[in-house]
């Protein structure tokens, strides 16, 4: 990849808000890198994808040193990350989640963001504009019964974007100079194929399930392009503080 103004990482962009963000991205002139197990659909000549599980940080995390260190150390303006990649897990009473589902869990919706935080401070240039946003949930701040991996593990993306911000903060010399900037990001109740997903248990492996039948049936479900814009002017945005946490439509 050739040294890019404005470069974005956007993570889980085989479907979904991923997708739209990606889109929107290079519409914009922007060199997107997008990071999912699945093909995207996307061709453009500003895209390119990268095949990764990302629940597996052993290998993956390697593998994106590997592939994206240099493109990220040569970004002449501007760069965003987009963790936007996550996993609902099991669905249903704790007492039946497995071990390795609680795991991949945490790895995809937690461990890997982190990582890639790190990982775009430490290779970007001191210049470059760095705006992170990531896709969180009300699942976040709010306890919903049958989602205990998907609601504690974005309470904890949640907290370390905080504690990321706080260090950028309280940093002197070069690092407090830079521009960087996290957003936590709440899409609402976003037609994506986790919905899907959690509507297709039944009541029995799920008794939870009414309330994501009762979302679509309600006409709650966001399309994804909407939450994705509001996502793409963060990653274009000027100034503001070191932490920002917005729910889709705010202003």
């Amino acid at each position: 990849m050739t040294a890019a103004s404005d470069l974005a990482i956007v993570t889980g962009t085989s479907s979904g808000i991923g997708a739209a963000v990606a889109s929107q991205l290079v519409a914009r002139g922007w060199e997107v890198v997008g990071i999912s197990r699945r093909p995207a659909h996307l061709e453009h000549a500003r895209y390119q994808h990268v095949s990764l599980d990302l629940s597996n940080l052993q290998s993956a995390s390697p593998s994106i040193e590997e592939r994206l260190a240099t493109a990220v150390a040569r970004v002449r303006r501007r760069l965003a990350l987009v963790n936007n990649a996550a996993r609902a897990g099991a669905l249903g009473p704790l007492q039946h989640v497995a071990p390795d589902d609680i795991q991949q869990t945490y790895t995809l919706n937690v461990a890997m963001p982190l990582w890639l935080m790190g990982f775009v401070l430490r290779h970007a240039p001191d210049a470059a504009v760095i705006r992170i946003v990531n896709v969180s949930s009300a699942a976040a701040v709010q306890p919903i019964p049958g989602l205990s991996g998907y609601c504690s593990s974005k309470a904890a993306l949640r907290m370390a974007g905080m504690v990321f911000a706080q260090e950028l903060e309280s940093s002197a010399g070069p690092l407090a100079a830079r521009d960087v900037a996290v957003l936590s990001y709440e899409p609402g109740v976003v037609d994506t194929e986790m919905q899907i997903e959690a509507r297709s248990y039944s009541e029995r492996e799920f008794p939870w399930v009414g309330l994501f039948k009762g979302f679509r049936e309600g006409g709650m479900l966001v399309p994804a392009d909407a939450p994705a814009a509001e996502i793409v002017a963060f990653a274009e945005s000027v100034s503001g503080p070191r932490f920002q946490e917005r729910r889709f439509g705010d202003r």
